[in-house]
């Protein structure tokens, strides 16, 4: 299987991917789009890949209905109403800032304005003019400011810590409006990794997050970035984060699923070593996540999240069965790790769904035996 991945990789550089793999029961192999003998996602009733949403990593409809309203009509009075009524502790109010703020900041890079043109995003700097108090408004500047830096800064450049600090302040006024919302605090953990917080500082802020919101999925994901090798820590010290987190995991908690996103943060750029995908670490962290997901509520808004990087390490493990029963779950959405790394979400995913449904149907899989 080593070298199918490889010339995966190759295939993607030239064309976008459709079903391209056909299923035999001695294996899978590579054929073109369309060939009779390709695994067909379609007749699982899995969305076409043009389809795919790659906003959101499962349905919100409401936050759909009300970002469609806002882009629409410029009048940020709907999002206002929306983070109003959302619960602050909640997982969803986190994503929901993100989702505002993500939409601003591709509004402004699609129009950055003009002599005669109105930049995009306008909606958000209405809100902070017309309701300085909001603190849904306050969130979602400070995250928007996050985003900025992100896409538009390098790090470590002058331009970058300028628009850091200036999302610090906007956190620090955010969590003054709004004294029990972790949300401020979560984005204020990018701010951290970006600004290159010593440890000590970090530690602080992490501790302001446990007191409002300790179960919190998305805040402790966020934390994991600092924790890695890549950033400000090591494949040691996400590593004890994320046994330390699953640890004290309450029952039916998604925390649970920690170490798989710790292993996915520390993957070898090149895996040399054959059955890596099979081994005792990640086969231990997968099996925590599947646990993690089968005893989270059917609601909870991180269960997305935990099904996708589960397709990613269920294909990579040969594991088609289990892969395929994530698949029904989330199928549609794509807009969640390791999917949103790539430049083509949607083909990415395109990608590991074709070769799940083509390695199911080598072991004897077919719609008809596919549990719903």
């Amino acid at each position: 299987m080593e070298i199918l991945w490889v010339l995966m990789g190759l295939l993607m550089i030239g064309f976008v991917l459709g079903p391209f793999v056909m299923r035999r029961r001695r294996g899978i192999e590579l054929v073109t789009p369309g060939h009779p003998d390709a695994a067909d996602p379609a007749h699982y009733g899995f969305v076409r890949q043009e389809g795919l949403d790659i906003r959101m990593p499962g349905p919100d409809q409401d936050l759909l209905d009300v970002l469609d309203l806002v882009q629409r009509t410029q009048d940020y009075r709907a999002a206002a109403q929306l983070l109003a009524g959302t619960e602050a502790q909640g997982e969803l109010r986190w994503q929901r800032v993100q989702a505002f703020a993500g939409a601003a900041a591709l509004e402004l890079q699609q129009r950055p304005g003009g002599v005669s043109e109105t930049p995009g995003g306008q909606w958000l700097r209405v809100w902070r003019t017309e309701a300085p108090k909001d603190a849904g408004g306050a969130a979602v500047h400070a995250e928007f400011l996050v985003q900025q830096a992100w896409r538009t800064a390098t790090p470590g450049t002058d331009e970058f810590r300028i628009i850091m600090e200036e999302a610090k302040a906007a956190c620090g006024e955010a969590a003054l409006l709004a004294p029990g919302d972790p949300v401020p605090y979560i984005v204020e953990l990018s701010v951290a990794r970006g600004l290159v917080y010593p440890r000590a500082e970090f530690e602080q802020l992490w501790l302001r997050i446990l007191d409002r919101a300790p179960n919190h999925m998305g805040a402790h994901l966020a934390a994991l970035h600092y924790w890695c090798e890549k950033w400000h820590g090591s494949r040691e010290l996400a590593t004890q984060f994320a046994e330390a987190a699953a640890a004290r995991a309450p029952q039916g908690s998604l925390l649970a699923a920690m170490p798989l996103f710790a292993v996915f943060e520390h993957l070898p750029e090149v895996n040399l070593v054959a059955g890596f995908y099979q081994s005792e670490v990640v086969t231990k962290a997968i099996h925590g996540a599947l646990h993690a997901v089968h005893s989270a509520r059917a609601d909870d808004p991180m269960l997305a999240h935990v099904r996708h990087l589960l397709v990613f390490f269920l294909v990579r493990s040969e594991r088609w069965a289990e892969a395929m029963s994530q698949l029904i779950h989330i199928d549609g959405h794509v807009g969640a790790l390791p999917w949103t790394l790539s430049p083509d979400p949607a083909a990415e995913f395109a990608v590991y769904r074709a070769l799940a449904v083509a390695g199911y149907e080598a072991n004897g899989g077919s719609p008809a035996t596919l549990p719903r």
